[in-house]
């Protein structure tokens, strides 16, 4: 895991990572940087994790300081490594439904619904939000699944109308508590992938789980609802790259013919 600055929710990200790498028996390590670092030198140190034979997973936490490019970085990380499912390469294959890992929060949620029962073929899914991390990727694998899918963003025009008539909601807009009960359709699965401190210190999401959740069919809370899958697939991801780097590492039997 490779972070730089001193951005305390990245801080918290990294440190749950790294606790349940340790409590599943996956090594991890952390590269810290401070801000003033040069891009330069963050891309040396992924260069050098990349040819790390023992890595075999790789994820630089965001955001980045603003003088940093998160394409750049995040296309230094060699496509086999990119357990964060965030690499060009595997979010270009999502178009195809091909991607060698899916973004872990994306990935995350459809987990969730498959293992809640919730079913998505023919379901109109609605992602509020449309970040390269959550949204795009969010619509993409409800679409090969079979969901009539429509995003929107914060701006949108009528987003009540649009939000009511959801049968699966995931909201990721980073504003906190902006869905309310009036905004969603009854008994319908609302998921929060927002994440926000409030002035009090106490963590919300972007939706306002209270009165949500007396009208939703099944809704996730923050914290503990979408974090843990998001990680719990981060883990996943990287025991497949272990996977496949044992694989690709294990010597070739050429079979001869002999009739």
């Amino acid at each position: 895991m490779v972070i730089v600055g001193n951005n305390l929710a990245s801080s918290i990200y990294v440190r749950n990572k790294a606790k349940a790498c340790s409590e599943t028996g996956i090594y991890s390590e952390v590269h810290e940087f401070p801000e003033s670092v040069s891009e330069n030198e963050v891309l040396r140190r992924i260069q050098e994790l990349n040819e790390n034979t023992r890595i075999h997973g790789i994820l630089v936490q965001l955001p980045l300081p603003r003088h940093f490019e998160d394409k750049r970085l995040i296309a230094a990380i060699a496509v086999e490594k990119d357990v964060d499912g965030f690499h060009l390469n595997n979010v270009g294959a999502l178009v195809t439904g091909n991607a060698v890992f899916s973004p872990c929060t994306p990935y995350g949620v459809m987990r969730m619904l498959e293992k809640s029962g919730i079913q998505v073929e023919g379901q109109h899914a609605v992602v509020v939000g449309r970040s390269n991390i959550v949204g795009k990727p969010m619509a993409l694998m409800w679409l090969e699944k079979g969901a009539t899918v429509t995003i929107c963003t914060s701006k949108t025009r009528d987003l009540t109308g649009y939000t009511r008539r959801a049968d699966i909601l995931v909201v990721a807009t980073g504003k906190p508590r902006m869905i309310t009960a009036d905004l969603v359709k009854a008994g319908a699965t609302v998921i929060d992938v927002g994440i926000n401190r409030m002035p009090n210190g106490k963590l919300a999401g972007d939706v306002d789980f209270d009165s949500v959740k007396e009208k939703a069919g099944y809704i996730t809370p923050v914290p503990g609802g979408v974090g843990p899958m998001t990680i719990a697939m981060l883990l996943y991801n990287t025991i497949e790259a272990a996977r496949r780097a044992q694989a690709e590492a294990l010597p070739r039997i050429n079979v001869g013919n002999n009739t």
